[in-house]
């Protein structure tokens, strides 16, 4: 990939998308950016790609995971296709580097909500899904969320790994447990590295593909040793 390409160029690229894509920059255009300059903003393709999601990620549940039943299958889709999972999502794809905000969201580091961030990845599905199809826009949604999926399976009823070190460090007056996470790699293709402390000891480290998942494996690790 050239240098010299703009992130929205850069971003049509990673996502099989023309890089003169309309659907694409409209996806990318917050109502913000829309209403000072008069163009459409993301909030239709908004509403197409949250069905094709929902779609796209039970498929995968129901293909890949044929133990779990309905309620599991349920727990495991809400568990990925929620406001924080698919801005994890945004974050690993530099969705913010090339979307359009109005100057007063730029102001108020609009770019870093969790909120703006999930339905601009849920618009891109839909650019994807009208410009190149359902198979392809399945396809991205399922490697792109493939690993949040697997974590929400291997315990679909369980607190996630968070909740429930949270609980116990609480519960034994330790206190709330404290993540620091590091980052490796390119913006399209990045690592984190996780460390949780409780009462400043370090007792867990998990890597992933989203701070997400390197913040739940990290937990998990101390869950294991919390007795050590």
């Amino acid at each position: 990939m050239s240098l010299l390409l703009s992130p929205l160029d850069a971003l049509a690229e990673r996502v099989g998308l023309a890089r003169a894509s309309e659907l694409l920059c409209v996806a990318l255009t917050h109502s913000s950016y829309a209403a000072e300059h008069e163009c459409e903003s993301n909030e239709r393709l908004e509403f197409l790609g949250d069905a094709v999601v929902d779609l796209a990620v039970a498929d995968l549940i129901v293909t890949a995971y044929p133990q779990l039943n309905e309620g599991s299958g349920s727990l495991v889709r809400s568990r990925v296709v929620n406001e924080s999972s698919l801005a994890e999502a945004a974050t690993r794809l530099d969705l913010a580097s090339a979307m359009r905000i109005g100057r007063g969201v730029k102001k108020e580091h609009g770019l870093e909500r969790p909120s703006l961030l999930a339905d601009a990845f849920e618009a891109l599905v839909a650019a994807i899904y009208l410009e190149n199809g359902y198979d392809a826009a399945k396809r991205f949604i399922q490697e792109t969320l493939a690993d949040a999926v697997a974590e929400a399976a291997t315990r679909p009823g369980d607190s996630d790994p968070k909740t429930r070190l949270r609980q116990w460090s609480e519960a034994n007056g330790l206190g709330t447990p404290h993540y620091e996470v590091t980052s490796s790699g390119p913006s399209h293709d990045t690592t984190y590295s996780a460390v949780v402390r409780v009462s400043r000891r370090a007792m867990g480290t998990g890597e992933g593909r989203s701070k997400k998942s390197a913040e739940a494996r990290a937990a998990d690790d101390a869950w294991g040793r919390r007795d050590a």
